[in-house]
Protein backbone atom coordinates (compact mmCIF):
# COMPACT_ATOMS: atom_id res chain seq x y z
CA UNK A 1 0.00 0.00 0.00
CA UNK A 2 0.78 3.13 -0.80
CA UNK A 3 0.96 5.28 2.18
CA UNK A 4 1.02 9.19 1.22
CA UNK A 5 -2.19 10.68 1.63
CA UNK A 6 -3.78 7.64 3.16
CA UNK A 7 -5.52 7.80 7.15
CA UNK A 8 -4.34 5.76 9.66
CA UNK A 9 -5.63 5.24 13.38
CA UNK A 10 -3.40 4.53 15.94
CA UNK A 11 -4.84 3.51 19.26
CA UNK A 12 -2.63 4.20 22.42
CA UNK A 13 -0.52 6.86 20.41
CA UNK A 14 0.11 9.06 23.51
CA UNK A 15 3.20 7.72 24.31
CA UNK A 16 5.47 4.53 23.37
CA UNK A 17 5.19 2.78 20.93
CA UNK A 18 2.04 4.27 19.78
CA UNK A 19 3.51 7.19 19.48
CA UNK A 20 6.16 5.94 17.37
CA UNK A 21 3.72 4.89 15.12
CA UNK A 22 1.91 7.80 14.79
CA UNK A 23 4.71 10.12 14.14
CA UNK A 24 5.85 7.17 11.83
CA UNK A 25 2.65 7.21 9.71
CA UNK A 26 2.84 10.95 9.50
CA UNK A 27 6.63 11.06 8.19
CA UNK A 28 5.17 8.75 4.89
CA UNK A 29 2.55 11.51 4.35
CA UNK A 30 -0.50 9.87 6.36
CA UNK A 31 -3.65 11.54 8.07
CA UNK A 32 -2.89 10.34 11.44
CA UNK A 33 -5.80 9.79 13.90
CA UNK A 34 -3.95 10.00 17.74
CA UNK A 35 -6.06 7.81 19.86
CA UNK A 36 -5.74 7.25 23.54
CA UNK A 37 -7.70 7.70 26.97
CA UNK A 38 -5.53 10.54 27.65
CA UNK A 39 -6.29 14.03 25.79
CA UNK A 40 -3.46 15.44 26.68
CA UNK A 41 -0.80 13.46 25.65
CA UNK A 42 -2.31 12.15 22.06
CA UNK A 43 -2.46 16.34 21.80
CA UNK A 44 1.27 16.20 21.87
CA UNK A 45 1.57 13.28 19.57
CA UNK A 46 -0.49 15.28 17.09
CA UNK A 47 1.44 18.39 17.58
CA UNK A 48 4.47 17.08 17.04
CA UNK A 49 2.65 15.63 13.30
CA UNK A 50 1.62 18.54 12.67
CA UNK A 51 4.65 20.52 13.57
CA UNK A 52 6.29 18.32 10.57
CA UNK A 53 3.97 19.45 8.09
CA UNK A 54 1.41 16.66 8.03
CA UNK A 55 -2.25 16.14 9.26
CA UNK A 56 -3.21 15.44 12.44
CA UNK A 57 -6.28 14.75 14.52
CA UNK A 58 -6.06 13.58 18.30
CA UNK A 59 -8.93 12.22 20.45
CA UNK A 60 -9.81 10.94 23.42
CA UNK A 61 -11.13 7.43 23.07
CA UNK A 62 -11.69 4.65 25.51
CA UNK A 63 -11.40 1.35 23.48
CA UNK A 64 -13.33 -0.26 25.52
CA UNK A 65 -16.43 1.79 25.61
CA UNK A 66 -18.61 1.07 22.11
CA UNK A 67 -19.79 4.69 22.02
CA UNK A 68 -16.45 6.06 21.97
CA UNK A 69 -14.96 3.96 19.56
CA UNK A 70 -18.29 4.30 17.16
CA UNK A 71 -17.43 8.06 17.65
CA UNK A 72 -13.37 7.60 16.96
CA UNK A 73 -14.85 6.52 13.43
CA UNK A 74 -17.58 9.06 12.86
CA UNK A 75 -14.62 12.26 13.68
CA UNK A 76 -12.06 9.88 11.46
CA UNK A 77 -14.24 10.18 8.70
CA UNK A 78 -15.74 13.73 8.96
CA UNK A 79 -11.98 14.88 9.06
CA UNK A 80 -10.58 12.58 6.46
CA UNK A 81 -13.10 11.11 4.39
CA UNK A 82 -11.55 7.67 4.79
CA UNK A 83 -9.96 4.78 6.85
CA UNK A 84 -6.66 3.27 5.52
CA UNK A 85 -5.20 1.69 8.19
CA UNK A 86 -5.92 1.05 11.98
CA UNK A 87 -3.27 0.12 14.47
CA UNK A 88 -4.90 -1.60 17.31
CA UNK A 89 -1.88 -0.92 19.74
CA UNK A 90 -3.58 0.52 23.15
CA UNK A 91 -2.71 -2.05 25.58
CA UNK A 92 -2.87 -2.74 29.94
CA UNK A 93 -0.94 -5.58 31.92
CA UNK A 94 -1.62 -4.72 35.07
CA UNK A 95 -2.30 -7.82 36.41
CA UNK A 96 1.10 -9.58 37.66
CA UNK A 97 1.39 -12.56 40.02
CA UNK A 98 -0.03 -16.24 40.26
CA UNK A 99 -3.80 -16.94 39.62
CA UNK A 100 -4.77 -17.26 42.98
CA UNK A 101 -3.00 -14.45 44.18
CA UNK A 102 -4.14 -11.70 41.35
CA UNK A 103 -6.93 -8.84 41.58
CA UNK A 104 -9.50 -10.44 39.31
CA UNK A 105 -11.12 -6.63 38.51
CA UNK A 106 -7.31 -6.07 37.08
CA UNK A 107 -7.07 -9.43 35.33
CA UNK A 108 -10.25 -8.93 33.49
CA UNK A 109 -9.33 -5.39 32.80
CA UNK A 110 -5.75 -6.21 31.33
CA UNK A 111 -8.21 -8.71 29.10
CA UNK A 112 -10.71 -6.14 28.72
CA UNK A 113 -8.31 -3.55 26.96
CA UNK A 114 -6.35 -6.16 24.98
CA UNK A 115 -9.30 -8.04 23.57
CA UNK A 116 -12.60 -6.31 23.59
CA UNK A 117 -10.74 -3.25 22.47
CA UNK A 118 -9.41 -4.58 19.45
CA UNK A 119 -12.40 -6.08 18.78
CA UNK A 120 -14.57 -2.90 19.29
CA UNK A 121 -12.23 -1.09 17.14
CA UNK A 122 -12.33 -3.43 14.13
CA UNK A 123 -15.74 -3.62 14.52
CA UNK A 124 -16.21 -0.16 13.90
CA UNK A 125 -13.78 0.54 10.83
CA UNK A 126 -14.51 -2.59 9.26
CA UNK A 127 -17.97 -1.28 7.59
CA UNK A 128 -15.83 1.79 5.91
CA UNK A 129 -12.97 -0.23 4.72
CA UNK A 130 -15.07 -3.04 3.13
CA UNK A 131 -17.25 -0.52 1.41
CA UNK A 132 -14.13 0.78 -0.38
CA UNK A 133 -13.03 -2.85 -0.76
CA UNK A 134 -9.46 -1.80 0.65
CA UNK A 135 -7.77 -1.50 4.37
CA UNK A 136 -5.24 -2.69 6.50
CA UNK A 137 -5.75 -3.45 10.44
CA UNK A 138 -2.92 -4.83 12.29
CA UNK A 139 -3.20 -6.52 16.18
CA UNK A 140 -0.45 -6.27 18.35
CA UNK A 141 0.71 -9.43 19.89
CA UNK A 142 2.89 -9.24 23.00
CA UNK A 143 4.42 -11.92 25.19
CA UNK A 144 2.96 -14.66 27.21
CA UNK A 145 0.53 -15.32 23.26
CA UNK A 146 2.78 -18.46 22.02
CA UNK A 147 4.11 -19.63 24.80
CA UNK A 148 3.22 -19.70 29.03
CA UNK A 149 4.10 -16.27 30.72
CA UNK A 150 3.94 -17.17 34.57
CA UNK A 151 2.92 -13.88 36.12
CA UNK A 152 1.02 -12.50 33.71
CA UNK A 153 -2.00 -14.87 32.67
CA UNK A 154 -4.11 -12.22 31.93
CA UNK A 155 -2.13 -10.75 29.63
CA UNK A 156 -1.00 -13.71 27.68
CA UNK A 157 -4.06 -15.00 27.52
CA UNK A 158 -5.57 -11.99 25.89
CA UNK A 159 -2.81 -11.74 23.24
CA UNK A 160 -3.26 -15.17 22.07
CA UNK A 161 -6.81 -14.32 21.66
CA UNK A 162 -5.98 -11.57 19.69
CA UNK A 163 -3.90 -13.73 17.52
CA UNK A 164 -6.72 -15.89 17.18
CA UNK A 165 -8.82 -12.88 16.28
CA UNK A 166 -6.36 -11.88 14.42
CA UNK A 167 -6.82 -14.49 11.86
CA UNK A 168 -10.26 -15.85 12.28
CA UNK A 169 -11.46 -11.97 10.94
CA UNK A 170 -8.85 -12.63 7.58
CA UNK A 171 -10.75 -15.68 7.14
CA UNK A 172 -14.34 -14.08 7.24
CA UNK A 173 -13.18 -11.31 5.34
CA UNK A 174 -11.79 -13.97 2.55
CA UNK A 175 -15.12 -15.61 3.02
CA UNK A 176 -16.96 -12.33 1.20
CA UNK A 177 -14.36 -11.77 -0.93
CA UNK A 178 -13.28 -8.72 0.68
CA UNK A 179 -9.43 -7.51 -0.14
CA UNK A 180 -9.45 -6.11 3.85
CA UNK A 181 -6.33 -7.60 5.19
CA UNK A 182 -5.72 -8.03 9.00
CA UNK A 183 -2.21 -8.94 10.61
CA UNK A 184 -0.78 -9.44 13.75
CA UNK A 185 2.36 -7.37 14.71
CA UNK A 186 5.12 -8.23 18.01
CA UNK A 187 6.85 -5.85 19.03
CA UNK A 188 9.33 -7.56 21.38
CA UNK A 189 10.67 -5.88 24.42
CA UNK A 190 10.41 -2.74 24.54
CA UNK A 191 11.31 -0.32 27.71
CA UNK A 192 7.84 1.61 27.65
CA UNK A 193 5.63 2.45 31.20
CA UNK A 194 3.99 -0.93 30.61
CA UNK A 195 7.29 -2.85 31.05
CA UNK A 196 8.75 -0.97 33.49
CA UNK A 197 6.35 -1.74 35.65
CA UNK A 198 7.33 -5.03 35.66
CA UNK A 199 10.08 -3.69 36.96
CA UNK A 200 9.54 -1.23 39.70
CA UNK A 201 6.98 -3.14 41.37
CA UNK A 202 7.47 -5.96 44.03
CA UNK A 203 5.29 -8.92 41.93
CA UNK A 204 6.71 -8.01 38.73
CA UNK A 205 10.74 -8.84 39.70
CA UNK A 206 8.85 -12.12 41.41
CA UNK A 207 6.76 -12.94 38.61
CA UNK A 208 8.95 -11.47 35.55
CA UNK A 209 12.23 -11.17 36.34
CA UNK A 210 13.73 -11.81 33.03
CA UNK A 211 12.48 -7.96 31.79
CA UNK A 212 14.58 -6.15 34.57
CA UNK A 213 17.68 -8.57 33.36
CA UNK A 214 16.74 -7.46 29.84
CA UNK A 215 17.02 -3.76 30.78
CA UNK A 216 19.71 -4.12 32.47
CA UNK A 217 22.27 -5.64 29.98
CA UNK A 218 20.41 -3.40 27.45
CA UNK A 219 18.36 -6.30 25.67
CA UNK A 220 15.47 -4.18 24.12
CA UNK A 221 14.22 -2.50 21.29
CA UNK A 222 13.02 0.64 20.88
CA UNK A 223 9.47 2.11 19.95
CA UNK A 224 11.19 3.10 16.78
CA UNK A 225 11.71 -0.27 15.65
CA UNK A 226 8.31 -1.21 15.57
CA UNK A 227 7.49 1.44 13.99
CA UNK A 228 9.72 1.29 11.17
CA UNK A 229 8.94 -2.95 11.14
CA UNK A 230 5.25 -1.73 10.47
CA UNK A 231 5.96 0.00 7.53
CA UNK A 232 7.46 -2.28 5.99
CA UNK A 233 5.01 -4.90 6.94
CA UNK A 234 2.26 -2.58 5.32
CA UNK A 235 4.90 -2.21 1.74
CA UNK A 236 4.46 -5.89 1.61
CA UNK A 237 1.32 -6.80 2.33
CA UNK A 238 -0.67 -9.27 0.15
CA UNK A 239 -3.52 -11.40 0.25
CA UNK A 240 -0.75 -14.59 1.08
CA UNK A 241 -0.08 -13.13 4.21
CA UNK A 242 -3.58 -12.45 5.40
CA UNK A 243 -3.98 -13.22 9.10
CA UNK A 244 -0.58 -13.90 10.03
CA UNK A 245 1.64 -12.61 12.90
CA UNK A 246 5.21 -10.63 11.88
CA UNK A 247 7.57 -9.26 14.50
CA UNK A 248 10.05 -6.28 14.81
CA UNK A 249 13.36 -7.87 13.52
CA UNK A 250 11.93 -10.43 10.39
CA UNK A 251 13.66 -10.30 6.99
CA UNK A 252 10.40 -8.30 5.40
CA UNK A 253 11.98 -8.70 1.60
CA UNK A 254 12.65 -12.61 2.45
CA UNK A 255 8.82 -12.67 3.47
CA UNK A 256 7.78 -11.07 0.54
CA UNK A 257 9.57 -13.55 -1.66
CA UNK A 258 8.02 -16.60 0.18
CA UNK A 259 4.75 -15.40 0.37
CA UNK A 260 3.21 -18.14 -1.52
CA UNK A 261 5.26 -20.92 0.80
CA UNK A 262 4.17 -18.81 4.12
CA UNK A 263 0.22 -19.28 2.58
CA UNK A 264 0.60 -23.05 1.22
CA UNK A 265 2.47 -24.59 4.54
CA UNK A 266 0.53 -22.02 6.68
CA UNK A 267 3.35 -20.10 8.75
CA UNK A 268 3.07 -17.74 10.98
CA UNK A 269 0.26 -18.59 12.26
CA UNK A 270 -1.26 -19.89 16.42
CA UNK A 271 -1.77 -23.77 15.56
CA UNK A 272 -1.87 -26.96 17.43
CA UNK A 273 0.41 -29.01 15.49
Amino acid sequence: MELKGKTAIVTGAGRGIGQALALEFGHQGCNVVCCSRHKEEVEKTAKLIREEGHRALALAVDVTRPKQVKKMVEKTIKKFGRIDILFNNAGSFQAIGGLWEVDPELWWHDVTVNLRGVMLCCQAVLPYMMAQDEGIIINMNGGGATVPLPGGSGYGCSKAAVMRLTDTLARELEKTGSHVLVFGMGPGLVRTQMTEWQVKTEAGRKWIPSTGQAFQEGRYRQPEECARATMELIRIACPELNGRNFGVGMDFEDIKRRAAEIKEKDLLVMRSR
